[in-house]
C-alpha cells in the first residue's frame, strides 16, 4: 500500500518535531559563564533555613541540581543517589543543593525521607532560581528540568549535565568536582 506524498511529509515533519523540539527548547547555562547569585528557603533534615549561594561558595564548590518534583520515581532515585554520595562530595569541600518548584512543606518531608537528612533541598515555587539557571522544563515551564551544575568558588559554571534519567547526575558531577579539586591542588 502506497501512502500519498502529503501523508508521508506530514509524518516526517511530526517525527522531526518530536525529535528536535524537546532538545532545542532547553538551553542550560554554558560552562564558564557566571552563576547567578541567589538565596532560597531550603530544608535539611526537616529544618528550614535560608541557603545563600555566595556563602556556600566560600567553603568550596556547589553542586546545584534541579529536579521536577519531590516524591516522584526519578526524583526519589536521584535524591537517594545524592544522599549516598554526600560524604564523598564533602571530601572535596563541595556542598550539594537540590532545587524544585515544590513548596517548603513538601520538601521538609522529602529532605528527611528521600534525602536522608544528608543535604538540603530548596523550594522555588515561583521558579525564580529555576529560570535564572535556564532549568525550566520545556513543556512545563512551572517545573524544573533535571539538570545539574557544578559551580566553583569564583562563581563560574564548571560543569553542566542535563538528562531526564536520574542515574548519571551524581557520577558526572562527582567526577567534575574531583577534577576541579585536582586542578586546585596543582595550583596550590
Amino acid at each position: 500500500m502506497k501512502l500519498p506524498l502529503m501523508s508521508v511529509l506530514r509524518r516526517l515533519c511530526a517525527l522531526v518535531l518530536f525529535l528536535v523540539v524537546p532538545y532545542s527548547a532547553h538551553a542550560a547555562l554554558e560552562v564558564g559563564s557566571t552563576a547567578p547569585s541567589f538565596s532560597i528557603q531550603a530544608s535539611l533534615g526537616g529544618n528550614v533555613s535560608d541557603f545563600f549561594l555566595d556563602e556556600a561558595l566560600k567553603k568550596g564548590p556547589v553542586v546545584l541540581y534541579f529536579y521536577p518534583a519531590a516524591f516522584t520515581k526519578g526524583c526519589t532515585i536521584e535524591a537517594h543517589n545524592f544522599a549516598d554520595a554526600v560524604d564523598e562530595y564533602k571530601q572535596y569541600g563541595a556542598t550539594v543543593l537540590g532545587v524544585s518548584a515544590d513548596n517548603i512543606e513538601k520538601l521538609k518531608e522529602f529532605s528527611v525521607s528521600e534525602c536522608r537528612s544528608k543535604f538540603a533541598v530548596a523550594a522555588d515555587p515561583n521558579t525564580a532560581v529555576i529560570k535564572a539557571y535556564d532549568a525550566q522544563m520545556a513543556f512545563k515551564p512551572n517545573m524544573a528540568d533535571r539538570i545539574s551544575y557544578v559551580i566553583t568558588p569564583d562563581h563560574k559554571i564548571y560543569y553542566e549535565y542535563t538528562s531526564m534519567e536520574p542515574d548519571d547526575h551524581v557520577k558526572n558531577t562527582l567526577a567534575a568536582v574531583k577534577k576541579w579539586a585536582q586542578g586546585q591542588a596543582k595550583t596550590d
